[in-house]
């Protein structure tokens, strides 16, 4: 049996002397060039889970193999955009990127091939006419832009979104899901996203993985989603299979797993 490209095994975060474990036996296997969105309330450990596949955060009791290999550090393999861009403020838009690109692929490419694949990636988010640019001059959107093309220039084998368009305003979130879109079918990068809006996962998504809530979460549901690539968002805001699949999710986390009442 081949082996799953990602693999997430029994994984257990628990923090400090804490009675219950934050993520409490989670298992996933995620093929190669799969889309995944991870999506439960606030406090399930979405974000814990994402930095433990990133390796950024070491699991208590189980683990995670890329391609057989154990994640227990931070590698190139695996490149992060957080909500936060984490732009350095005193590189331009191109350099932030360029600095990526030498530092991951600085031995197996020739400089002039250095600067063609980070002007090429910064093509990719539309950020071409803003290379000479430094973040302060640039919107937030954009900054976001750069800091997806910085993560995609490093050639990683997967690609982990933490909420990358939770701050932007509607339009700019759906200019940018758009460009994600286009770079996954591109590029057919494997992609974990998390997230909390349920249209979002939808859209973007192979399969969506539903967590029960906090503490001692684990994986409620994973739901397939049955949407033809390429996907156009105002076609599929009417079809069936879309409305379906969001209804879907919504039921999950509103009924099944709703926040517990206050008192």
């Amino acid at each position: 049996m081949e082996r799953a490209f990602l693999e997430i095994s029994q994984v257990v975060v628990r923090f400090g002397k804490a009675a219950a474990p934050v993520l409490n036996g989670v298992d996933l296997k995620v093929a190669r060039g799969e889309y995944i969105s991870v999506i439960g309330h606030s406090g399930c450990g979405k974000s814990t889970l994402l930095n433990v596949v990133a390796g950024l955060l070491p699991a208590s009791l189980g683990g995670v193999l890329l391609e057989g290999t154990e994640v227990d550090e931070p590698g190139p393999d695996r490149a992060v955009v957080f909500q936060n861009h984490s732009l350095l403020p005193w590189l331009t838009v191109y350099e932030n990127v360029r600095l990526a690109v030498d530092r991951t692929s600085g031995r197996a490419m020739s400089r002039a091939e250095r600067d063609e694949w980070t002007r090429e990636n910064l093509a990719l988010v539309r950020m071409t006419d803003h290379l000479q640019k430094r973040p302060n001059e640039i919107s937030g959107g954009m900054k976001q832009r750069v800091g997806i093309a910085r993560a995609i220039a490093m050639r990683p084998k997967v690609l982990l979104l933490d909420e990358p368009f939770g701050a932007l305003d509607a339009l700019t979130r759906a200019h940018l899901q758009d460009q994600v879109m286009d770079i996954h079918t591109r590029l057919g990068t494997t992609v974990m996203m998390i997230t909390h809006d349920v249209d979002e996962a939808v859209l973007l998504s192979d399969r969506i993985v539903m967590m029960t809530n906090g503490p001692n979460a684990t994986i409620g549901e994973v739901l397939e989603v049955d949407l033809p690539r390429p996907r156009d968002r105002l076609s599929l805001a009417s079809d069936p299979r879309f409305l379906s699949a969001r209804e879907a999710v919504l039921r999950f986390l509103h009924e099944r797993h709703a926040l517990p009442k206050v008192a």
